[in-house]
């Protein structure tokens, strides 16, 4: 019975001896490491960065009869009564902001010229649009030019803008005048990047040609009246 136990013994012992030596062999055993692809970091998806706006400022001028009725870079017949301007390098269609920095006035124009072609001034303003500024008797103004967007070929609805400024108080103090002789005028507010413009503007009308006859009774009272749709 001794002799059975301790053979017993001895065969436990001997397994127990197998298993260890199987558990460090494979312990030692070369391992396999999978291998990591190093790939480039993938872009940020669905983030797009907007083109940034154009913020000038400079010296603009003004071109009148000599030009008008001559075709433009864009190909646009140049009116010299149109909101309209010269840029040397935004794209053609663009509309701006042009503010009169010595008076707070200002106008939103469309770019469909190229110029202007002399050193240090920034753009050219058209006629109609440097009498809205108040610079055409001097000639140049020092002005500040903002982009505000593509131009808006459809239209819905026109109003009869009467004046736009950077000092509420001076958008508001026309309007008060304007009120005495008419009916639905209003003050809107558009905001760049940079400024507050301040638009004194009267009614709503279906069409240009409805806006016309108060547009011209405006005219003669002596102020600069633009029909517009934006």
């Amino acid at each position: 019975m001794q002799i059975e136990n301790r053979r017993l013994r001895i065969g436990n012992q001997a397994f127990l001896f197998l298993s260890l030596f199987l558990f460090l062999i494979a312990g030692c055993a070369t391992r396999r490491v999978p291998v990591e692809r190093r790939m480039p970091p993938p872009a940020h998806p669905g983030i797009e960065k907007a083109p940034a706006k154009l913020v000038q400022v400079g010296v603009a001028s003004w071109y009148g009869s000599d030009f008008h009725g001559r075709p433009t870079s864009s190909g646009e017949i140049y009116d010299m009564y149109q909101l309209t301007c010269a840029h040397n390098t935004l794209p053609l269609g663009t509309m701006v902001m042009v503010t009169n920095l010595e008076n707070g006035k200002s106008v939103e124009l469309k770019v469909n010229d190229r110029g202007p072609f002399v050193k240090e001034r920034v753009i050219d303003l058209s006629y109609a649009a440097a009498r809205m500024i108040g610079m055409w008797e001097k000639g140049t103004a020092q002005v500040k030019v903002e982009t505000i967007g593509p131009v808006i070929e459809q239209v819905q609805r026109f109003t009869l803008q009467v004046g736009s400024f950077t000092e509420e108080i001076k958008a508001q103090n026309l309007a008060d005048q304007l009120r005495k002789s008419f009916e639905n005028v209003h003050v809107t507010m558009m905001e760049t990047s940079t400024q507050k413009y301040h638009r004194v503007r009267i009614g709503q009308f279906e069409t240009r040609e409805s806006a016309l006859p108060l547009a011209e009774k405006l005219s003669r009272m002596g102020f600069n009246v633009l029909v517009t749709s934006r």
